[in-house]
Protein backbone atom coordinates (compact mmCIF):
# COMPACT_ATOMS: atom_id res chain seq x y z
CA UNK A 1 0.00 0.00 0.00
CA UNK A 2 1.31 3.47 -0.84
CA UNK A 3 0.26 7.13 -1.13
CA UNK A 4 0.23 9.43 -4.19
CA UNK A 5 0.98 13.11 -4.72
CA UNK A 6 -0.66 14.30 -7.95
CA UNK A 7 1.33 17.18 -9.46
CA UNK A 8 0.17 19.55 -12.23
CA UNK A 9 1.63 22.61 -13.92
CA UNK A 10 -1.01 24.93 -15.39
CA UNK A 11 -1.59 28.21 -17.16
CA UNK A 12 -4.99 29.59 -18.20
CA UNK A 13 -6.78 26.25 -17.87
CA UNK A 14 -10.09 27.47 -16.44
CA UNK A 15 -12.17 25.56 -19.01
CA UNK A 16 -11.11 22.04 -18.03
CA UNK A 17 -8.96 22.10 -14.87
CA UNK A 18 -11.88 21.21 -12.59
CA UNK A 19 -12.53 18.03 -14.58
CA UNK A 20 -9.10 16.49 -13.97
CA UNK A 21 -8.99 17.70 -10.36
CA UNK A 22 -12.30 15.93 -9.70
CA UNK A 23 -10.71 12.78 -11.12
CA UNK A 24 -7.58 13.20 -9.01
CA UNK A 25 -9.54 13.69 -5.78
CA UNK A 26 -10.86 10.12 -6.09
CA UNK A 27 -7.44 8.51 -5.67
CA UNK A 28 -4.83 11.15 -4.73
CA UNK A 29 -3.61 11.68 -1.16
CA UNK A 30 -2.30 15.11 -2.10
CA UNK A 31 -2.87 17.44 -5.06
CA UNK A 32 -0.25 20.02 -6.00
CA UNK A 33 -0.94 22.70 -8.61
CA UNK A 34 1.87 24.96 -9.84
CA UNK A 35 0.62 27.96 -11.81
CA UNK A 36 3.00 29.45 -14.38
CA UNK A 37 1.25 32.79 -14.89
CA UNK A 38 -2.50 32.40 -15.38
CA UNK A 39 -4.59 35.48 -16.10
CA UNK A 40 -7.98 33.74 -15.92
CA UNK A 41 -9.73 31.84 -13.08
CA UNK A 42 -7.33 28.90 -13.06
CA UNK A 43 -5.91 29.58 -9.59
CA UNK A 44 -9.35 30.09 -8.04
CA UNK A 45 -10.52 26.75 -9.49
CA UNK A 46 -7.37 25.04 -8.22
CA UNK A 47 -7.83 26.49 -4.73
CA UNK A 48 -11.37 25.12 -4.65
CA UNK A 49 -9.87 21.61 -4.88
CA UNK A 50 -6.58 21.91 -2.98
CA UNK A 51 -4.76 24.38 -0.75
CA UNK A 52 -1.42 23.39 -2.27
CA UNK A 53 -1.35 25.93 -5.11
CA UNK A 54 1.97 27.59 -5.85
CA UNK A 55 3.35 30.16 -8.31
CA UNK A 56 6.23 29.57 -10.68
CA UNK A 57 7.78 32.28 -12.83
CA UNK A 58 7.74 30.92 -16.39
CA UNK A 59 11.22 30.64 -17.96
CA UNK A 60 10.55 28.74 -21.22
CA UNK A 61 11.43 25.44 -19.54
CA UNK A 62 8.74 22.82 -18.84
CA UNK A 63 11.11 20.57 -16.88
CA UNK A 64 11.92 23.30 -14.38
CA UNK A 65 8.21 23.89 -13.80
CA UNK A 66 7.49 20.17 -13.36
CA UNK A 67 10.47 19.74 -11.03
CA UNK A 68 9.14 22.65 -8.99
CA UNK A 69 5.77 20.85 -8.69
CA UNK A 70 7.52 17.62 -7.66
CA UNK A 71 9.50 19.51 -5.01
CA UNK A 72 6.29 20.18 -3.04
CA UNK A 73 5.27 16.49 -2.98
CA UNK A 74 5.32 14.67 0.36
CA UNK A 75 3.74 11.28 -0.44
CA UNK A 76 5.30 7.96 -1.50
CA UNK A 77 4.81 8.45 -5.24
CA UNK A 78 4.73 11.52 -7.47
CA UNK A 79 2.21 11.34 -10.29
CA UNK A 80 2.06 13.97 -13.01
CA UNK A 81 -1.06 15.01 -14.88
CA UNK A 82 -1.96 17.76 -17.34
CA UNK A 83 -4.99 20.02 -16.99
CA UNK A 84 -6.55 18.62 -20.17
CA UNK A 85 -6.14 14.98 -19.11
CA UNK A 86 -9.07 12.80 -18.08
CA UNK A 87 -9.30 9.50 -16.22
CA UNK A 88 -12.32 7.23 -16.58
CA UNK A 89 -13.97 5.65 -13.54
CA UNK A 90 -12.60 2.27 -14.64
CA UNK A 91 -9.04 3.58 -14.62
CA UNK A 92 -9.55 5.48 -11.37
CA UNK A 93 -10.57 2.16 -9.78
CA UNK A 94 -7.40 0.57 -11.16
CA UNK A 95 -5.32 3.35 -9.59
CA UNK A 96 -7.08 2.85 -6.25
CA UNK A 97 -6.49 -0.90 -6.47
CA UNK A 98 -2.82 -0.27 -7.28
CA UNK A 99 -2.43 1.99 -4.22
CA UNK A 100 -3.89 -0.70 -1.96
CA UNK A 101 -1.93 -3.57 -3.48
CA UNK A 102 1.48 -4.95 -2.58
CA UNK A 103 2.83 -4.20 -6.07
CA UNK A 104 6.09 -2.29 -5.91
CA UNK A 105 8.21 -0.47 -8.48
CA UNK A 106 10.36 2.62 -8.82
CA UNK A 107 8.46 3.68 -11.94
CA UNK A 108 4.93 2.77 -12.98
CA UNK A 109 4.29 3.19 -16.72
CA UNK A 110 0.73 3.94 -17.89
CA UNK A 111 -0.69 4.32 -21.36
CA UNK A 112 -1.19 7.87 -22.59
CA UNK A 113 -4.04 8.00 -25.11
CA UNK A 114 -4.55 10.98 -27.40
CA UNK A 115 -7.05 10.57 -30.26
CA UNK A 116 -5.90 7.36 -32.00
CA UNK A 117 -2.37 7.65 -30.63
CA UNK A 118 -1.30 5.54 -27.65
CA UNK A 119 2.06 5.14 -25.95
CA UNK A 120 3.48 4.33 -22.53
CA UNK A 121 4.68 7.18 -20.33
CA UNK A 122 6.40 7.21 -16.94
CA UNK A 123 3.39 8.23 -14.85
CA UNK A 124 4.14 7.46 -11.19
CA UNK A 125 7.66 7.62 -9.76
CA UNK A 126 8.89 6.82 -6.26
CA UNK A 127 9.64 10.08 -4.47
CA UNK A 128 12.59 8.74 -2.46
CA UNK A 129 14.42 7.94 -5.71
CA UNK A 130 14.58 11.68 -6.52
CA UNK A 131 13.59 11.48 -10.18
CA UNK A 132 14.08 14.67 -12.21
CA UNK A 133 12.42 15.95 -15.37
CA UNK A 134 14.71 16.61 -18.35
CA UNK A 135 14.22 18.67 -21.54
CA UNK A 136 12.88 22.20 -21.79
CA UNK A 137 10.20 21.07 -24.29
CA UNK A 138 8.56 17.65 -24.48
CA UNK A 139 9.96 17.01 -21.03
CA UNK A 140 10.58 13.48 -19.81
CA UNK A 141 11.68 11.48 -16.79
CA UNK A 142 14.21 8.81 -17.73
CA UNK A 143 12.95 5.59 -16.09
CA UNK A 144 15.41 3.60 -13.98
CA UNK A 145 15.32 0.93 -11.31
CA UNK A 146 12.36 -1.42 -11.20
CA UNK A 147 9.88 -0.50 -13.93
CA UNK A 148 6.32 -1.86 -14.11
CA UNK A 149 3.93 -1.50 -17.06
CA UNK A 150 0.29 -1.09 -16.04
CA UNK A 151 -3.04 -1.62 -17.77
CA UNK A 152 -4.08 1.91 -16.85
CA UNK A 153 -4.94 4.60 -19.40
CA UNK A 154 -4.77 8.38 -19.03
CA UNK A 155 -6.76 10.18 -21.73
CA UNK A 156 -5.50 13.45 -23.15
CA UNK A 157 -8.51 15.44 -24.35
CA UNK A 158 -7.82 18.95 -25.59
CA UNK A 159 -10.80 21.31 -25.86
CA UNK A 160 -9.02 23.59 -28.31
CA UNK A 161 -6.09 23.11 -30.64
CA UNK A 162 -2.88 24.49 -29.15
CA UNK A 163 -0.76 27.01 -30.99
CA UNK A 164 1.23 24.76 -33.37
CA UNK A 165 4.16 27.16 -33.30
CA UNK A 166 4.45 27.38 -29.49
CA UNK A 167 6.96 24.56 -29.04
CA UNK A 168 8.79 25.38 -32.27
CA UNK A 169 9.39 28.92 -31.00
CA UNK A 170 10.93 27.51 -27.81
CA UNK A 171 13.30 25.34 -29.85
CA UNK A 172 14.21 28.22 -32.13
CA UNK A 173 14.86 30.45 -29.13
CA UNK A 174 17.16 27.81 -27.66
CA UNK A 175 19.07 27.52 -30.94
CA UNK A 176 19.64 31.27 -30.96
CA UNK A 177 21.19 30.88 -27.49
CA UNK A 178 23.46 28.11 -28.88
CA UNK A 179 21.85 25.45 -26.70
CA UNK A 180 23.19 22.03 -27.69
CA UNK A 181 20.31 19.64 -28.23
CA UNK A 182 20.29 16.11 -26.85
CA UNK A 183 19.28 13.40 -29.36
CA UNK A 184 15.75 13.47 -27.96
CA UNK A 185 15.51 17.26 -28.27
CA UNK A 186 16.84 17.11 -31.83
CA UNK A 187 14.22 14.52 -32.74
CA UNK A 188 11.35 16.49 -31.22
CA UNK A 189 12.62 19.70 -32.82
CA UNK A 190 12.30 17.92 -36.17
CA UNK A 191 8.76 16.84 -35.28
CA UNK A 192 7.78 20.44 -34.49
CA UNK A 193 9.19 21.58 -37.84
CA UNK A 194 7.09 18.92 -39.56
CA UNK A 195 3.92 19.91 -37.65
CA UNK A 196 4.45 23.47 -38.86
CA UNK A 197 4.83 22.44 -42.50
CA UNK A 198 8.59 23.12 -42.67
CA UNK A 199 9.39 19.84 -44.38
CA UNK A 200 12.81 20.70 -45.85
CA UNK A 201 14.09 21.99 -42.51
CA UNK A 202 12.56 18.96 -40.79
CA UNK A 203 14.52 16.65 -43.11
CA UNK A 204 17.72 18.54 -42.29
CA UNK A 205 17.00 18.22 -38.57
CA UNK A 206 16.21 14.51 -38.92
CA UNK A 207 19.39 13.84 -40.87
CA UNK A 208 21.35 15.52 -38.08
CA UNK A 209 19.50 13.41 -35.51
CA UNK A 210 20.23 10.17 -37.37
CA UNK A 211 23.97 10.89 -37.16
CA UNK A 212 23.84 11.29 -33.38
CA UNK A 213 24.87 8.55 -30.96
CA UNK A 214 22.79 7.05 -28.14
CA UNK A 215 19.49 7.26 -29.98
CA UNK A 216 16.44 5.89 -28.12
CA UNK A 217 15.21 3.05 -30.41
CA UNK A 218 11.53 4.16 -30.53
CA UNK A 219 12.67 7.70 -31.41
CA UNK A 220 15.05 6.29 -34.04
CA UNK A 221 12.15 4.40 -35.62
CA UNK A 222 9.93 7.47 -35.36
CA UNK A 223 12.58 9.61 -37.04
CA UNK A 224 12.76 7.29 -40.05
CA UNK A 225 8.96 7.25 -40.34
CA UNK A 226 8.89 11.04 -40.09
CA UNK A 227 11.63 11.30 -42.72
CA UNK A 228 9.38 9.26 -45.00
CA UNK A 229 6.42 11.54 -44.25
CA UNK A 230 8.45 14.67 -45.02
CA UNK A 231 9.68 13.20 -48.31
CA UNK A 232 6.15 12.19 -49.27
CA UNK A 233 4.92 15.71 -48.49
CA UNK A 234 7.58 17.03 -50.88
CA UNK A 235 6.47 14.53 -53.55
CA UNK A 236 9.71 12.54 -53.28
CA UNK A 237 8.44 8.91 -53.21
CA UNK A 238 11.84 7.27 -53.74
CA UNK A 239 13.39 9.17 -50.82
CA UNK A 240 10.36 8.25 -48.71
CA UNK A 241 10.71 4.57 -49.60
CA UNK A 242 14.42 4.70 -48.79
CA UNK A 243 13.69 5.96 -45.26
CA UNK A 244 10.91 3.44 -44.69
CA UNK A 245 12.93 0.49 -45.97
CA UNK A 246 15.75 1.59 -43.67
CA UNK A 247 13.25 1.36 -40.82
CA UNK A 248 12.34 -2.19 -41.91
CA UNK A 249 16.03 -3.11 -42.10
CA UNK A 250 16.94 -1.76 -38.65
CA UNK A 251 13.74 -2.66 -36.78
CA UNK A 252 11.05 -5.29 -37.17
CA UNK A 253 8.45 -4.15 -39.72
CA UNK A 254 5.64 -2.30 -37.97
CA UNK A 255 2.11 -1.98 -39.29
CA UNK A 256 2.55 1.78 -39.72
CA UNK A 257 5.73 1.41 -41.78
CA UNK A 258 4.16 -1.31 -43.93
CA UNK A 259 1.06 0.80 -44.58
CA UNK A 260 3.11 3.84 -45.54
CA UNK A 261 5.20 1.79 -47.95
CA UNK A 262 1.95 0.40 -49.40
CA UNK A 263 0.47 3.89 -49.82
CA UNK A 264 3.49 4.99 -51.84
CA UNK A 265 3.29 1.98 -54.15
CA UNK A 266 -0.46 2.59 -54.52
CA UNK A 267 0.20 6.20 -55.54
CA UNK A 268 2.79 4.96 -58.06
CA UNK A 269 0.15 2.65 -59.56
CA UNK A 270 1.96 -0.51 -58.44
CA UNK A 271 -1.11 -2.26 -57.05
CA UNK A 272 0.40 -5.72 -56.47
CA UNK A 273 3.16 -4.25 -54.33
CA UNK A 274 0.64 -2.12 -52.47
CA UNK A 275 -1.50 -5.19 -51.72
CA UNK A 276 1.59 -7.09 -50.54
CA UNK A 277 2.58 -4.39 -48.05
CA UNK A 278 -0.96 -3.81 -46.75
CA UNK A 279 -1.19 -7.55 -46.08
CA UNK A 280 2.23 -7.39 -44.41
CA UNK A 281 0.83 -4.70 -42.09
CA UNK A 282 -1.76 -7.20 -40.87
CA UNK A 283 1.00 -9.72 -40.09
CA UNK A 284 3.37 -7.28 -38.37
CA UNK A 285 4.08 -7.68 -34.68
CA UNK A 286 2.25 -5.22 -32.46
CA UNK A 287 4.34 -2.13 -31.68
CA UNK A 288 4.61 -1.64 -27.91
CA UNK A 289 6.89 1.38 -27.59
CA UNK A 290 7.05 4.83 -29.12
CA UNK A 291 4.00 6.45 -30.73
CA UNK A 292 1.52 3.74 -31.73
CA UNK A 293 -1.29 4.59 -34.16
CA UNK A 294 -3.75 1.72 -33.62
CA UNK A 295 -5.58 2.30 -36.92
CA UNK A 296 -2.55 1.04 -38.83
CA UNK A 297 -2.72 -2.36 -37.14
CA UNK A 298 -5.98 -3.45 -38.75
CA UNK A 299 -8.46 -0.79 -39.80
CA UNK A 300 -6.39 1.08 -42.41
CA UNK A 301 -4.86 -1.98 -44.13
CA UNK A 302 -8.26 -3.69 -44.28
CA UNK A 303 -9.97 -0.60 -45.71
CA UNK A 304 -7.24 -0.19 -48.34
CA UNK A 305 -7.19 -3.90 -49.26
CA UNK A 306 -10.96 -3.81 -49.66
CA UNK A 307 -10.62 -0.87 -52.04
CA UNK A 308 -7.71 -2.31 -54.04
CA UNK A 309 -9.29 -5.78 -54.41
CA UNK A 310 -12.86 -4.63 -55.04
CA UNK A 311 -12.78 -4.96 -58.83
CA UNK A 312 -10.60 -8.08 -59.07
CA UNK A 313 -11.54 -10.25 -56.07
CA UNK A 314 -14.92 -9.23 -54.71
CA UNK A 315 -15.23 -11.95 -52.00
CA UNK A 316 -11.78 -11.12 -50.59
CA UNK A 317 -12.52 -7.40 -50.76
CA UNK A 318 -15.75 -7.91 -48.84
CA UNK A 319 -13.97 -10.05 -46.25
CA UNK A 320 -11.46 -7.25 -45.59
CA UNK A 321 -14.32 -4.74 -45.40
CA UNK A 322 -16.11 -6.85 -42.80
CA UNK A 323 -12.90 -7.15 -40.81
CA UNK A 324 -12.48 -3.36 -40.83
CA UNK A 325 -16.14 -2.93 -39.88
CA UNK A 326 -15.75 -5.27 -36.91
CA UNK A 327 -12.62 -3.43 -35.74
CA UNK A 328 -14.06 0.10 -36.10
CA UNK A 329 -17.68 0.25 -37.32
CA UNK A 330 -17.87 4.04 -36.98
CA UNK A 331 -14.84 4.79 -39.15
CA UNK A 332 -15.97 7.15 -41.99
CA UNK A 333 -14.38 4.98 -44.70
CA UNK A 334 -16.08 1.86 -43.34
CA UNK A 335 -19.45 3.60 -43.39
CA UNK A 336 -18.77 4.96 -46.90
CA UNK A 337 -17.71 1.53 -48.23
CA UNK A 338 -20.73 -0.24 -46.79
CA UNK A 339 -23.00 1.24 -49.47
CA UNK A 340 -20.99 -0.49 -52.23
CA UNK A 341 -21.18 -3.89 -50.58
CA UNK A 342 -24.88 -3.39 -49.88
Amino acid sequence: MFTISVCLIVKNEEHHLARILECAKKFADEIIVVDTGSTDKTKQIALAHTQKVFDFEWCDDFSKARNAAFSYATKDFQMWLDADDFITDENIKKLCDLKNSSQDADVFMCKYVYDNLAYFRERLVKREKNFKWEGFVHEVIVPRGKIAYLDIEILHQKHAKPDPARNLKLYQSALKKNVKFTPREQYYYARELYYNGKHIKAIEALQKYLKMADKFPPDHLGALILLGDCSSALNQPEQALSALFQAVQIFLPTSEVCCKIAHIFDQKGETKKAVFWFKAALQAEKQTSGFVLKEYEEVIPCIELSRLLFSQDFPQAKAFHMRAKKAMPTHPAVIFNQQFFD
